[in-house]
């Protein structure tokens, strides 16, 4: 078994990378900017202006700060038209267009210098001092300007720079700008003579060693160290911790509920198949199942916590007691608050465990040994508990090692509904948000324990069923 246990940790290890890396590729992709997050900033509806709330220093210095400066990988394996430092244009978009400009022209000499005369003059209309009269034409050239930099189209860049060169012959205040967009022009016209498409055919392999965001984000994932939350800028390790106590200690209690009332339910209704007992609790237990969690967590709150009828239970939230109250006084004010939370968390899982309680015990009980355990006179209670119960835990320790993953999950709707600060609802929250740190953050966790219950299922399977080997030999 050690050997079996051994081998199992050891295959963890890749199959963690390859989890991680998915994670971290899906992170890559996720949609905002997280810079433009903390920022407060917003790139949709308001056009490429908004963007200049932060300036260009904050911007770089907070990108530094979430280490997103850097490679994205150990390596990358690209074509000779894309330089090896494409990783350092800071924006998102402006890194896009130049892709795709390397893509069509190939000629990245050109193609930056252009960069960089676009950004000189997106740079200097804002050294124009503001006068109402030219308002209009100020904003507009700004949106122009910063258009520029996120543009690829050759068709649009040249009505671009036609509409920035109209405004400017016609505003006398730009026209000591001009020097720039006609540095702009001519890079651009630069870039179209020396075309060397050819170039996005020739591979290249381009190694940058271990200062990556892919390395440096599971080196410090693996140190407890999961980031930086976009909302309220706290470690998310904090954010999590604050959260996961609430979801452990509702889903611990759950599933403890669950067991200790499904299990004798479930071998009760086996032993006593097709009695009217067996009817009535199969019929309660899954008309109980049918109903909705979120439905009977409004109706309890409806009818049981001050409403029209009765005022017997809090509605929402953990109680407001501070934290150098007495500790018998914080637990009872505390479970008085999760009572109705740990009902609807739990009720639906007295039908689904009973019911495969049920049928692992109805495979069994009809089994050779327990016909001949009958026959030596074994007493009833003695058969039904220590040989048919035994043998029919298999398919309860699988559901069981699936259960590990849900005690930090939590659950969106309960925790929603009652405002328990929980995992549900914060993750919730992280979507709604974008908050991404905490998504991917729960998502690791939810793949390693998903990996723990496996192993511990199969360390139970063995435990209750001897003829159950991982040693490789038979018996």
């Amino acid at each position: 078994m050690l050997k079996y246990i051994l081998k199992r940790v050891l295959i963890f290890v890749p199959t963690l990378f390859a989890i991680s890396l998915l994670t971290f590729i899906i992170s890559l992709n996720a949609p905002g900017d997280p810079v433009d997050m903390m920022l407060n900033q917003s790139n949709s509806g308001q056009g490429q202006s908004a963007q200049k709330l932060a300036t260009e220093k904050a911007y770089i210095s907070l990108k530094h700060k979430l280490g997103l400066d850097l490679p994205i990988f150990y390596f990358s394996f690209s074509n000779a038209s894309l330089p090896d430092t494409m990783y350092r244009i800071v924006k998102a978009q402006h890194r896009y267009a130049l892709e795709r400009m390397c893509d069509e022209y190939g000629n990245w000499e050109s193609i930056s210098a252009y960069y960089l005369t676009v950004r000189n003059l997106d740079m200097s209309l804002y050294s124009v001092p503001k006068d109402s009269s030219i308002a209009l034409d100020l904003q507009r050239s700004k949106d122009f300007a910063a258009s520029l930099l996120e543009t690829y189209d050759q068709l649009k860049t040249n009505v671009i720079l036609s509409n920035l060169e109209y405004i400017f012959s016609n505003t006398p205040a730009f026209a000591s700008l001009n020097v720039y967009l006609q540095a702009a022009r001519s890079s651009y016209e630069e870039i179209q003579k020396n075309k060397s498409s050819y170039r996005k055919y020739i591979p290249r392999l381009q190694f940058y060693g271990f200062n990556n965001q892919y390395h440096n984000w599971i080196v410090n994932f693996i140190h407890g160290d999961f980031g930086i939350s976009y909302q309220d800028k706290r470690p998310v390790a904090s954010v999590i911790w604050d959260a996961v106590r609430w979801t452990m200690l509702i889903s611990s209690l759950s599933i403890l509920l669950s067991y200790i009332v499904s299990i004798p339910v479930g071998v009760k209704s086996a032993v006593k198949k097709g009695t009217r007992s067996d009817r009535v609790t199969t019929t309660g237990l899954f008309m109980l199942y049918s109903m909705p969690p979120f439905w009977i967590a409004t109706m309890l709150i409806m009818f049981f916590c001050g409403g029209d009828y009765f005022d017997w239970f809090p509605a929402f939230g953990l109680g407001t007691l501070p934290d150098d109250a007495p500790l018998m006084q914080r637990l009872t004010d505390t479970s008085y608050h999760l009572i109705l939370p740990l009902f609807c968390w739990t009720y639906t899982s007295f039908a689904f465990l009973s019911r495969q309680m049920r049928g692992g015990v109805l495979n069994v009980i009809g089994q050779d040994y327990i016909r001949t355990a009958r026959a030596k006179g074994v007493p009833e209670k003695q058969v039904v508990w220590r040989h048919a119960f035994r043998n029919s835990l298999l398919p309860i320790i699988t559901m069981f090692a699936n259960i590990f993953p849900l005690v930090i999950s939590g659950s969106f709707i309960i925790e929603w509904i009652f405002s328990i600060p929980g995992m549900g609802k914060i993750t919730l929250e992280a979507l709604i948000a974008r908050n991404y740190p905490i998504v991917f953050t729960e998502m690791m966790f939810a793949a390693i324990l998903t990996l723990i219950g496996t192993l511990v299922a199969d360390i139970l399977y063995a435990a209750v069923d001897p003829r159950i080997s991982f040693s490789g030999k038979s018996v």
